[in-house]
């Protein structure tokens, strides 16, 4: 019997609970990547007081961005000014 081409976007849990009750071979058309390369970047975290963090993640929100994408935008504008 086919399965479903069809594959929900799911989150890592939901993909890991998914994989624990299923086998590629059960999709013909899946194969397994051996080979992965990543190229990971450094970070620095730091401290942001939880009320400044609470205007940063309603303004994020408003302008349909991360958190992370509008600090290190806002950062970079200061480092370069």
């Amino acid at each position: 019997m086919k399965k479903s081409k069809q594959i929900k976007d799911m989150s890592i849990y939901e993909a890991s609970d998914f994989w624990d009750e299923h086998d590629f071979s059960e999709f013909e058309d899946v194969e397994e990547v051996k080979d992965i390369r990543f190229s990971l970047t450094k970070k620095k975290y730091i401290g942001v007081d939880t009320d400044l963090y609470s205007k940063i993640k309603k303004k994020a929100r408003k302008l349909h961005t991360t958190e992370d994408t509008l600090i290190n935008e806002w950062l970079r504008e200061k480092a370069e000014a």
